[in-house]
């Protein structure tokens, strides 16, 4: 990590702003920033809510909870300051100056926990283009050495560009260069995804909000080891893995970043490419952690990024793709209000109780993804030479063979399937 040690000592403030709208409570933001704190590796010292009527230019804070927060920091020997909510350069090095400790802002936090996790040539391509966009406009916090002059060639008169211009100048040149890095792996996985588009094998995308136990679930289903742990952005790069499924012979299961609320700016463009794959799902799986106080406000969230990926329809809510709501951590929900979901879930059939961790409910679930995957699936008599072993081959590559008779060995000319396939499938097999 460049600027924030693992394992230091964390003052997290949360600033709730008298005159802006949030989708998630005070608390919950909170709980939230500390998940993403400790996702870091960060010890919480102390974690609070100041409420702020009036945004101070300099500090956002006011002075007496700018001391307050001096007083705490001394108290619980906190080395960082994390304030949950954007702070502008201005701001940043006030605080710092005033508190004597380094104060980093969600967009900082965020960034550096996707530093630290992206693990392909895309996903660090793009948090290092994310960080140069954020660096850039906090240059005029650096140090005094940035005001410094360089001399110019002499030749046009006047001073010479100062080293912040300069540095700017380097940050732009190397984003440059950035965006046309990204733009090759972008035409690369194009190419992937309509290789992929051409295969037979359904595409099922798991999406959530981040920690709903989306990388659980993934193991689960396809006994993969991808990190699965109780930490927020636990896994960043999408990862792909062939599973069975009773009506299917072959599906690609992916699992999707998590989603949160109010991504960074410089982290949007970033987190949509990610999820680009998800446009071009048969299926998507929505994993929700119901066990959580504000699963409803993330689902929400949730929904807004598959509207803004062109998935989900804004104004009615439909969706271009089959959603099936997989209901998670139903293990950690009793009483009143299992009860209550319980109703609930048996009233919509896309709608499945699960637990990740324990296994329950994901047969259901299994059950209920072929279902739609195959919904539209007919049967057909197919009458195929037995000398054709290749389309033979496909059929039961491609569909469900409920019978078969006839072969050479047997003195039949000729092989009688029986194959349940969707209508795309038989017009595949039509032409080959």
């Amino acid at each position: 990590m460049d600027e924030v040690s693992r394992g230091a000592r964390a003052l997290v403030v949360c600033p709730d702003i008298r005159k802006l709208s949030y989708d998630l409570e005070a608390e919950e933001r909170l709980e939230e920033a500390c998940g993403l704190a400790l996702a870091i590796g960060i010890e919480i010292a102390e974690s609070m809510i100041l409420p702020v009527r009036n945004v101070r230019p300099n500090t956002l804070f006011g002075s007496g909870q700018v001391d307050n927060l001096a007083a705490q920091c001394e108290q619980h020997a906190a080395e960082l300051v994390i304030v949950d909510g954007a702070l502008s350069a201005i701001q940043q090095r006030n605080l710092e100056e005033t508190l004597k400790r380094k104060v980093i802002d969600r967009t900082g936090l965020i960034l550096e926990i996707f530093g630290e996790r992206a693990a392909t040539a895309e996903g660090r391509l793009q948090v290092e283009l994310a960080h140069l966009d954020y660096q850039q406009s906090r240059l005029v916090r650096s140090w005094t050495h940035l005001e410094r002059q360089r001399g110019g060639f002499g030749f046009l008169g006047g001073p010479g560009e100062t080293q912040i211009e300069a540095d700017r100048r380097m940050i732009r040149q190397r984003m440059g260069r950035l965006r046309k890095e990204l733009e090759q792996v972008r035409k690369t996985r194009t190419l992937h995804r309509e290789r992929r588009g051409r295969a037979p094998w359904p595409v099922i995308a798991l999406v959530g909000y981040t920690n709903a136990g989306k990388s659980t679930l993934f193991n689960h289903l396809t006994g993969a080891e991808v990190m699965a742990e109780d930490l927020l952005f636990a896994t960043l790069d999408p990862t792909m893995r062939a599973i069975r499924l009773p009506g299917v012979e072959k599906a690609i299961l992916s699992d999707t970043v998590g989603f949160i609320s109010d991504l960074p700016t410089q982290l949007v463009a970033a987190f949509r490419a990610t999820l680009e794959e998800v446009t071009g799902a048969d299926v998507i799986v929505h994993v929700r952690d119901m066990s959580n106080p504000a699963a409803q406000a993330q689902k929400q969230q949730v929904l807004g990024i598959l509207a803004d990926l062109g998935i989900v329809d804004k104004v009615d809510g439909g969706s271009s793709i089959p959603i099936i709501e997989a209901w998670n951590k139903w293990d950690l929900i009793a009483g009143e209000t299992r009860e209550e979901l319980e109703g609930l879930a048996q009233s919509d059939i896309d709608t499945v109780p699960i637990s990740a961790q324990t296994g329950f409910g994901l047969d259901c679930l299994v059950d209920r993804i072929d279902a739609v995957l195959t919904g539209e699936a007919k049967e057909y008599e197919i009458v195929v030479s037995a000398s054709e072993g290749q389309k033979i081959a496909w059929l039961h590559a491609h569909g469900q063979v409920l019978s078969e008779e006839g072969s050479v060995l047997e003195g039949a000319p000729d092989r009688h399937l029986t194959v349940r396939l969707s209508a795309k499938e038989y017009g595949r097999f039509l032409t080959l």
